[in-house]
């Protein structure tokens, strides 16, 4: 008789079920990597729309910038997180591997939510509200699963408890933005994009960092010391709550005390990880290249507070929040997926060609974007920036979709 283990991993590949939904990665990497153009798409279109005075361009129900904001942080990027998690959290628990029941739930809530709200953008509000409340749907079943395994497991893992907070902070986050879509104030709105920024995606991304680059390093790297410290992740933590409540508070004179903290911790960890030790082979150098975005950022942050408090005028725009979003989040998105998708597909743990091509202008998107910021016709860097992110990202989407619906190169299931 099977393990629950092995009968988990039988059912994932067996017919007549597509080779997609073989396992929680495939089928929800699948949603993120045509959601990484889906997001884009629009926006570039919206910017265009502003740009270029086109008229007949349907304008969203909502403010255009928060739907970029919410949609990008509660559905793009959070498809690639749900996928990793459900594939690692039982590894990372000792527990079986999740079956389709488990997974397919979660990805089809959210990635069809995804999309209706997209359409509902285009002028049917009432498509963007079915569209969120599928997302929150699949918030609440991915939170649900998470947490039986995280229960019936003996190991209190600290990686998966951040991460399930986390979760359950982006499922209060998703709810209050569609709140706000319903009628509630627009400060509702303000702290759903804040809690996406600083609740959801910053500890998870942090979390699956402290964990995996150090792991990674010491596997390739001769003599190299893993330095996880127990003590990050709950200071992390502490300072994004307080970095929350002064924003929601509106102090950001004073935001300089935790961002600056932040930015110490994140900058001590870019050393104690010594990627200098790690520039090879690619895929492990992109992991380290990615995570150095995250001390400037909050460097910039701090900078951002500091001026506000000493001069009472704002300066840097969103460029450090852009500096996080498009070259920590996305670096480290193309970084690790990529290594999933190799590692999971029976393929070696190679950048290869179109994955540098893919990182190394995402990090001129990034630069276009802080340029942005900087004045001088900013409707155009915004629309160019834009586009460079669909220049970057398309061939590497291309591929991985190719990937994830074709069976592992070495016949293994999975």
């Amino acid at each position: 008789m099977p393990t629950p283990r092995t009968r988990a991993a039988t059912d994932s590949t067996s017919e007549p079920w597509p080779i997609l939904f073989a396992a929680p990665h495939r089928l929800l990497f699948f949603g993120g990597a045509l959601a990484v153009m889906t997001s884009m798409t629009w926006w570039a279109l919206q910017l265009s729309a502003w740009r270029f005075g086109w008229r007949n361009w349907p304008a969203p129900s909502i403010p255009a910038g928060w739907a970029h904001a919410v949609l990008t942080q509660y559905g793009m990027l959070p498809l690639f997180m749900f996928g990793f998690l459900l594939t690692v959290f039982p590894r990372w628990l000792e527990r079986p591997a999740l079956s389709r029941a488990h997974y397919v739930p979660v990805a089809g809530a959210i990635f069809a939510g995804y999309l209706l709200a997209h359409l509902g953008l285009l002028g049917w509000r009432l498509l963007l509200c079915i569209g969120l409340e599928l997302m929150l749907l699949g918030y609440v079943a991915g939170v649900r699963v998470l947490a039986v395994a995280l229960k019936e497991s003996r190991k209190r893992n600290a990686h998966a408890w951040s991460c399930l907070t986390a979760l359950v902070v982006g499922t209060v986050g998703l709810g209050c933005f569609l709140a706000f879509v319903f009628g509630a104030s627009t400060t509702t709105a303000l702290i759903a994009i804040n809690l996406g920024t600083f609740g959801l995606l910053l500890p998870v991304y942090f979390t699956v960092s402290h964990r995996m680059i150090p792991f990674f390093s010491a596997n390739v790297v001769p003599g190299y010391a893993s330095r996880r410290p127990a003590w990050s992740i709950p200071v992390v933590w502490m300072l994004l709550v307080l970095h929350i409540v002064l924003s929601a508070l509106h102090h950001a004179a004073w935001l300089w005390i935790p961002d600056a903290a932040l930015a110490g911790v994140f900058a001590w960890h870019a050393l104690a990880w010594q990627p200098w030790k790690a520039m090879q082979p690619g895929l492990l150098a992109v992991l380290h290249l990615a995570f150095a975005w995250l001390p400037i950022a909050f460097v910039l942050y701090t900078v951002q507070s500091v001026w506000l408090l000493l001069n009472h005028t704002a300066i840097l725009g969103l460029a450090p929040l852009h500096v996080m979003t498009i070259g920590y989040f996305g670096s480290m998105l193309v970084a690790m997926v990529t290594r999933v998708t190799h590692g999971h597909s029976g393929r070696p743990l190679q950048m290869g060609f179109i994955a540098w091509t893919c990182f190394i202008l995402l990090q001129v998107v990034v630069l276009l974007r802080v340029r942005a910021e900087l004045g001088g016709d900013t409707l155009t860097w915004l629309v160019i920036a834009a586009c460079g992110w669909l220049v970057a990202f398309l061939p590497w989407v291309l591929r991985s979709l190719w990937m994830y619906l074709t069976p592992r190169v070495d016949q293994r299931p999975g």
